[in-house]
């Protein structure tokens, strides 16, 4: 049995009532993950589910020339790899570990045993899920509509939202990636914010000095996915009956 309280570092984890904390616990194996590990690539078939615990998985869509851009990120609220369970068996894009740390891993086909028990796991997991397109559907939005600086600070808050330290690392062709930009506009918009004293950006270390500077700085989309995640994610709804 995996450490109680290392389980209870992912939402989702720690969520599940006894009952079902019984059988998936055991399933899980906790695992290291690197900076820039690929979990899935494109057209994968996934074996494995992801729950993090102190790292933050960025999920990227891939180009036919190869170039790639975020669409959405993974935490420690969450899982990687809802393709399983929603009747997929491979995955659109690629899942990339953008910040270093631990995750647990389970089987797919185990994960899908459970959700198809039609219990609280299964409620849990179709929430996640509706927010993770919440986000995902901001993405689009806000690479379309607003500034790299912008873009840069949403993304910083975010992976906050999901470490337990001030500081990440990460070079800036990664960043690029991430958001879809250039290195130099990434280089320009961090330049900006340190500038302003919101953040401090050494080699390839990046610490947040003002948090709500940042906030300040940052378009809408932050609050908006935060708002519907928080929503989605604190009702704990009676299992669906069929």
């Amino acid at each position: 049995m995996p450490e109680t309280h290392n389980l209870q570092r992912n939402h989702l984890l720690a969520a599940l009532p006894p009952a079902e904390r019984k059988r998936v616990y055991p399933q899980l194996q906790l695992i290291p993950v690197a900076l820039g590990t690929v979990l899935y690539e494109s057209v994968d078939t996934a074996a494995h589910v992801y729950f993090p615990i102190d790292c933050v998985v960025s999920l990227q869509s891939l180009g036919a020339d190869g170039v790639s851009a975020k669409i959405s990120m993974v935490g420690n609220e969450g899982l990687v790899g809802v393709s399983l369970f929603m009747g997929g068996e491979t995955t659109p894009g690629r899942a990339i570990v953008q910040s270093a740390g631990h995750a647990y891993r389970m089987m797919g086909q185990q994960l899908k045993v459970e959700f198809e028990r039609n219990g609280e796991m299964q409620i849990l997991l179709l929430r996640y899920t509706q927010a993770l397109i919440a986000q995902m559907a901001q993405t689009v939005f806000c690479r379309r509509h607003h500034s790299v600086d912008q873009q840069l600070c949403r993304w910083l808050l975010r992976s906050l939202d999901r470490l337990s330290s001030n500081q990440m690392t990460m070079t800036q062709e990664f960043i690029a990636s991430i958001l879809g930009v250039r290195p130099e506009d990434v280089i320009e918009a961090a330049g900006k914010l340190q500038r302003v004293g919101a953040i401090r950006y050494s080699g390839e270390l990046i610490t947040v000095l003002d948090r709500p500077q940042l906030e300040k700085l940052s378009c809408e989309c932050y609050g908006v996915v935060k708002r519907e995640t928080d929503r989605l994610m604190a009702a704990r709804p009676a299992p669906l009956t069929r």
